[in-house]
């Protein structure tokens, strides 16, 4: 009576683990990661049906992998274009059954990185990608992405759907890109990840403001990542900006999820080992760079400089406002320059960050970002400009959709003087 709900959670563990590296492999075979998706399924099934009679195999991941393959090479073999998708494929494709395991174990990560390209490319929005990198790669179910970003099941389904549809009508190959096209296509890959992350460490809307399970998906993709481009310096920086910023979790939010401030946090409470991988990823993003420091670069050089002060009172304004004019220089967005902004504020005084965030009030990009006022208000607050400072953290709240961040703009505006 124990073999089935003990094969039954294995075949859930690996499946979640294994089918980014299936997808990847069956991808290969048939050019669509659509169709690859559903085989990966159809062995999920395979499992479900003979797992708990026969017994979880010795190498579970292997066994999914064989069944899914097999019957990729049957589809195609049952296709009235099997010869000229043979004659494409070449050596890709064999005319027998796939081995359990491939030869060659790099071909799997050779797949993986296909896909992680394909998932994220271009032609895709900025809301598919992130879905589908998060469904194929993330191993998430469709409806533990819409719980994610607050947004109902049909339409992350959606997304999806019409994510795989556009691939596969766009004939986007399932290859990675070589040459000028790579940097480009390799930037659309970090900042998917990236945006995951940031939506689990400040949540865009919600009751909480972490949704720790995003970040935990996006720093799992960032090291997998490095681990398939080991060469590549950018990937090694977000890796170790996510690394820093992920260090902070538990002392980011109080015991019932109020947001403490990083002026207020209990530092003993970031994660010295993630700050160390974080360190040691920098490093090799500075051994692997040929060039001046990407974005990735310059963002976690900023991380780490907050990671090495052990009090707030210790850390280094003055580097952190000059990384930030070297950022916006690199990649200007006026989010960046807002963050500049704060940094110059701390190290040479509260009106001349005034002067930068002012200069950004007319900015159209920034118009319903409630950080703006947000960082007006603490300005002018240590301006003692209280009446002007409300005022901001008004608006800031108003602009917010996340309830605790709406609560702490809230509780800042009546906690000024000369109420």
């Amino acid at each position: 009576m124990e073999a089935q709900p003990t094969a039954a959670h294995a075949i859930e563990t690996v499946f979640r683990l294994e089918s980014p590296r299936v997808v990847a492999g069956v991808a290969r075979i048939v050019r669509d990661v659509g169709i690859a998706e559903e085989l990966a399924q159809d062995a999920l099934v395979a499992a479900l049906e003979r797992w708990p009679r026969d017994g979880v195999p010795d190498n579970p991941g292997a066994w999914l992998m064989a069944t899914a393959r097999r019957r990729a090479v049957d589809l195609v073999r049952r296709r009235e274009t099997y010869s000229r998708k043979l004659a494409e494929m070449g050596r890709d494709l064999d005319t027998t059954a796939p081995p359990e395991e491939p030869a060659d174990p790099e071909d799997i990560d050779d797949d993986l990185l296909r896909l992680v390209f394909t998932t994220c490319h271009p032609v895709l929005s900025t809301e598919a990608r992130t879905a589908l990198t998060l469904r194929l790669l993330g191993g998430l179910t469709t409806a533990e992405i819409a719980r994610a970003y607050l947004v109902p099941e049909p339409t992350i389904a959606q997304r999806i759907v019409r994510a795989k549809r556009t691939l596969a009508t766009q004939n986007v190959a399932f290859e990675v890109p070589y040459g000028p096209d790579r940097e480009a296509r390799l930037g659309s890959v970090l900042d998917v990840i990236y945006l995951i992350f940031n939506e689990g460490y400040a949540a865009t809307a919600g009751d909480d403001l972490l949704r720790p399970g995003l970040c935990e998906d996006a720093l799992r993709l960032a090291r997998v990542l490095s681990a398939l481009m080991p060469k590549e310096p950018e990937v090694h920086a977000l890796t170790s900006l996510l690394e820093f910023q992920a260090s902070r979790t538990a002392a980011r939010t109080g015991p019932d999820g109020t947001p403490v401030l990083l002026k207020d946090q209990n530092r003993r409470r970031w994660s010295r080992m993630l700050i160390a991988r974080g360190i040691r990823a920098l490093g090799r993003a500075d051994a692997t760079a040929t060039g001046a420091p990407g974005p990735y670069a310059l963002q976690a050089a900023i991380a780490a400089c907050h990671a090495h002060a052990y009090t707030y009172e210790e850390t280094d304004w003055r580097t952190i406002a000059t990384l930030y004019g070297l950022l916006a220089a690199r990649a200007p967005s006026p989010v960046v320059e807002l963050n500049r902004a704060v940094a110059v504020s701390m190290a040479e005084g509260p009106a001349e960050g005034l002067k930068l965030v002012d200069a950004l009030t007319a900015e159209p990009a920034l118009r319903d970002y409630h950080l703006l006022p947000s960082v007006r208000g603490d300005l002018l607050a240590r301006l003692g400009r209280t009446a002007e400072a409300r005022e901001e953290f008004a608006r800031a709240a108003e602009l917010t959709r996340n309830e605790r961040e709406r609560q702490l703009l809230i509780a800042k505006q009546h906690s000024l003087p000369g109420q």
